[in-house]
């Protein structure tokens, strides 16, 4: 039986998106200490967020050229929360 490869892991990609969750999460968190934060400002942040650090952990073992020219179908796919995370 062939042993299934893993495919290399993509720091510069998730180092990308990381930096776009953290991002804003700093923007909210900076609103919230002036006091200027709205609810629909946070669930709109939150859920930008969210979606950069599931990317962050669906593309972990993509290639850079292939995040680059992701289809539509990929972007809904790996913007969802990842379902294997729970497991480690």
């Amino acid at each position: 039986m062939a042993t299934k490869r893993r495919r290399p892991f993509n720091p510069r990609i998730i180092e990308s998106n990381l930096s776009e969750a953290i991002e804003q999460l700093e923007k909210l968190r900076d609103c919230a200490a002036r006091r200027e934060l709205e609810e629909v400002q946070l669930q709109v942040g939150l859920q930008h967020a969210y979606h950069h650090l599931n990317f962050a952990w669906n593309v972990r073992r993509v290639s850079t050229s292939e995040y680059r020219n992701l289809t539509q179908a990929q972007f809904d796919r790996w913007g969802k929360y990842p379902s294997g995370i729970e497991n480690l």
